[in-house]
């Protein structure tokens, strides 16, 4: 409502109510489509326009030329030229100095899943309070009262860091939707593409990760101390800050470092006057030489939370981190040939601080010469070397060197050289696409038939907790057909299919990171809270009990496979699926999603933790999107979340899975990238079980033979495309297939349907599972047999006559 809407007669009543307003400001986001930064030409119906090229309507979609915004006003539009969507519109600005001309304490409720400026807070003496509240699920927003009054004391972080002004970020040129429209070569290869796939969304595009390690408060910290910037004029609330009713001091009351451990306490006391939970945030500066290795000059290494304390309360908050936790990622060659994790001689700091920005103590050690971890480290099942060449292309990166010197070039926006497609690039595009794509030239012609259709006796469940190098999964994989692994790898849509020769029930996977939810089974769960939200609690104890309790409802739909969490990186804050991503900082991530996924793992849910890999904004995501990023940057920013998953889970104790992303990291598809799936993945992290691929809408690249040869077992669709096609008469591919499905199949026998409680159940045996089949299958025979658009027309449908019978329910039971 404008201000014109709030009469003298109901401002009366509001204050007559309340000496307090609150102000509530929403901004919305959702798959498929990132945060418009020009809401003047979203509301002129000029945004973007000009990088539309000629393709199907489709793909509008993912350059916002059919965002539509309807303004507040007829008088006036909401957002002026050079305005964006995460700031506050006119009308929201009009009637907040209202309020504030009539109440002198004001609450402002932020219930935004992105992060937003903020910066009218401090232009408005009358704001009093500001509260995040992301998304919050289906009852997260009744605790809101409880906050407001009192009764809870709120104890969380920011999870990113909210910045003045967006348009200042070191990532806002480089990010959103770059083709090359205008290389001539390129645009007739788009149409070859188009014609070997229907499917196929006709754009071919890139972009720059220029900024390199320096994501968020890692950025703003390092550059603030370099003299780039001011921190106050650039930094609103700093990544981790968060306010109490009551306060707390933090002391480092020991800390040694011994066998390469750091060993340390933190004595939290409560020194307020109403009981409340406090977060240690621990942090590491390491030395960084001018030129040298690039190094942030604040990470975050660890975190965790304290119980309830009441006032003089004391709780002391153990930390064992391991040395190589502080290496840094010589991509460059710098000190390490071939590339790899230093550990570089000087001092080193360890800090608590309340925010990133903000010590309350430090300690501090030195390294006497540089620890190089040519073996690997002890968390390294081998050594990491350099697997990322070609994903470099021609950026230049943001280096720290004299001072952030190159800041200007490396984020300015892409140069028309970038936007011509070079020759090596070409041909990679153009072989691994609809187009160019051939199978035969990756076959072995000296491979000889693996055994097929063979009876010896083996089901599933005698493997129920079996070793993945066990040698009866061979066997079991004899008794197996051509057409059943095809028909187990290509028919993956929320779902695995039922193998008779091998006596494998058909198992069901539920989507969304949030909950249970599945619209082709019909299973549907709470929804819990987004996942910025829940990392703003910074508690591993609650990410796990959200898991353990997720998986209570998992268990009891009798649905085992859940896609999720989702954990890629906040890079820029206009990308729209931040809510279901935790944070712009890995350790955070990845910690939260680690506790998660074994609280899932308590009932046999596996998860498939996504979207594998640097699937940071959602525009061009399924269009030949070529990501481009050091390699230093890949490894300790994007990859960071999942290797600390995939490392810290127990998965002999219950399966665990990995969904790869859309894009391509340079030139490579990452569901088809072997240096992504095979090397990093299961060679380096030690990885056992499938990666299936993000939905297989075939796109014009995603085939499922390059798939299963490069380490992606499983594809999220329903076998209805070409590019499905695999050749079961060929020996090369039917071993590819075998690997497969041994990965898919160890999943499966490691989780709920076969191992009744996976970490709490010491014997594997089948478990009695509810009949699924009849939903998954009519839902597989639609999609094989009509097009995805009519699909989706149909659930279109489905869904209008569904809430049009709740809405008819809820008026009878309101009749009532």
């Amino acid at each position: 409502p404008t201000v014109e809407f709030y009469s003298e007669e109901l401002l009366a009543s509001a204050k007559e109510f309340s000496d307090v307003a609150i102000f509530c400001i929403g901004r919305s986001g959702g798959e498929g489509a990132d945060l418009p930064n020009d809401m003047y030409a979203v509301i002129h119906g000029t945004y973007n326009l000009e990088n539309t090229v000629a393709t199907p309507a489709s793909v509008n979609n993912y350059h916002y030329t059919e965002a539509v915004y309807w303004n507040n006003s007829q008088q006036y539009d909401d957002f002026d030229e050079g305005m964006h969507y995460l700031e506050l519109s006119n009308t929201e600005r009009k009637v907040l100095e209202m309020i504030a001309e009539n109440f002198d304490n004001i609450i402002v409720l932020v219930n935004a899943n992105n992060a937003m400026e903020l910066g009218f807070v401090d232009e408005i003496p009358q704001v009093k309070a500001v509260i995040l509240a992301p998304g919050t699920g289906t009852y997260g927003m009744t605790a809101l009262g409880e906050i407001l009054n009192g009764t809870v004391n709120p104890s969380g972080r920011t999870a990113d860091t909210y910045v003045k002004d967006l348009t200042a970020s070191p990532t806002w040129n480089n990010f959103g939707h770059n083709g090359f429209e205008n290389d001539e070569r390129v645009t007739a290869l788009r149409a070859e593409i188009a014609a070997a796939d229907p499917s196929y969304e006709g754009t071919i595009g890139f972009v720059n990760y220029a900024e390199g390690i320096y994501v968020g408060y890692k950025f703003y910290e390092t550059a603030a101390e370099e003299g780039l910037i001011t921190y106050e004029d650039a930094v609103q609330y700093p990544f981790g800050y968060g306010l109490s009713y009551t306060t707390f001091t933090q002391e480092i009351t020991n800390f040694e470092v011994a066998d390469d451990m750091i060993n340390m306490t933190v004595t939290v006391t409560n020194t307020g006057s109403v009981a409340g939970r406090d977060v240690v945030e621990v942090y590491f500066t390491p030395p960084y030489t001018n030129g040298g290795i690039e190094k942030a000059s604040v990470n975050l290494v660890d975190f965790e939370k304290t119980v309830v304390l009441e006032p003089e309360g004391k709780q002391p908050i153990t930390f064992s981190i391991p040395l190589e936790d502080l290496a840094a990622y010589d991509s460059e060659e710098i000190k390490v040939a071939g590339g790899g994790y230093i550990l570089e001689a000087g001092e080193y700091k360890v800090s608590v601080r309340s925010d990133s920005h903000t010590v309350i103590d430090e300690e501090s050690f030195t390294v006497d010469a540089d620890v190089v971890y040519s073996e690997g480290r002890s968390s390294d099942m081998v050594a990491a070397t350099n697997q990322f060449p070609y994903a470099s292309g021609n950026v230049t990166y943001l280096s720290r060197a004299d001072g952030f010197a190159n800041y200007a070039e490396a984020t300015a926006a892409p140069t028309e050289e970038m936007h011509m497609m070079d020759d090596e690039t070409y041909e990679r595009i153009r072989e691994g696409s609809a187009a160019g794509y051939d199978p035969t030239v990756y076959q072995n012609a000296s491979d000889t038939m693996p055994t097929q259709g063979a009876s010896n006796g083996l089901t599933v469940a005698d493997l129920a907790g079996a070793a993945y190098d066990d040698e009866r999964w061979e066997a079991l994989i004899d008794q197996m057909t051509p057409e059943e692994m095809i028909s187990l790898i290509n028919v993956g849509g929320w779902q695995t299919v039922a193998v008779d020769s091998i006596g494998k029930v058909q198992t069901s996977d539920c989507d969304g990171p949030a909950g249970l939810s599945n619209f082709i089974t019909g299973n549907y769960g709470t929804a819990y809270p987004v996942e910025v939200l829940m990392a703003q609690t910074w508690s591993k104890d609650l990410a796990n009990q959200m898991g353990l309790n997720m998986s209570e409802e998992y268990k009891a739909a009798n649905n085992f496979g859940w896609y999720g969490p989702a954990m890629n990186t906040h890079r820029n804050a206009f990308a729209g699926r931040n809510f279901e991503y935790f944070s712009e900082d890995g350790v955070l991530a990845g910690k939260f999603a680690l506790a998660e996924v074994e609280g899932a793992a308590v009932n046999g849910v596996y998860a498939y933790i996504k979207h594998f890999a640097l699937n940071d904004q959602e525009t061009d995501r399924c269009s030949f999107l070529m990501t481009y990023s050091n390699e230093q940057a890949i490894r300790e920013i994007y990859l960071k979340p999942f290797e600390i998953v995939i490392k810290g889970f127990d998965d002999t104790k219950s399966g665990i899975a990995v969904m790869s992303s859309f894009n391509f990291i340079g030139p490579v598809a990452s569901c088809e990238n072997p240096d992504l799936l095979k090397t990093v993945l299961r060679d380096e992290w030690g990885f056992r079980g499938m990666v299936i691929t993000d939905y297989n809408g075939s796109y014009g690249y995603m085939h499922s033979d390059a798939a299963i040869r490069n380490g992606n077992d499983l594809m999220l669709g329903f076998n209805m495309f070409p590019t499905n096609a695999l050749d079961g008469t060929n020996a090369t591919v039917v071993k590819n297939m075998r690997n497969a499905c041994h990965n898919i199949l160890y999943t499966i026998a490691n989780s709920g349907y076969y191992r009744v409680s996976g970490y709490n159940s010491e014997a594997g045996g089948a478990m009695v599972v509810a009949d699924t089949s009849s939903g998954l299958d009519i839902m597989t025979s639609l999609f094989q047999k009509i097009n995805l658009i009519g699909g989706l027309c149909l659930l279109a449908i489905w869904l209008i006559v569904m809430i049009r019978w709740f809405a008819k329910k809820r008026k009878a039971a309101a009749a009532e």
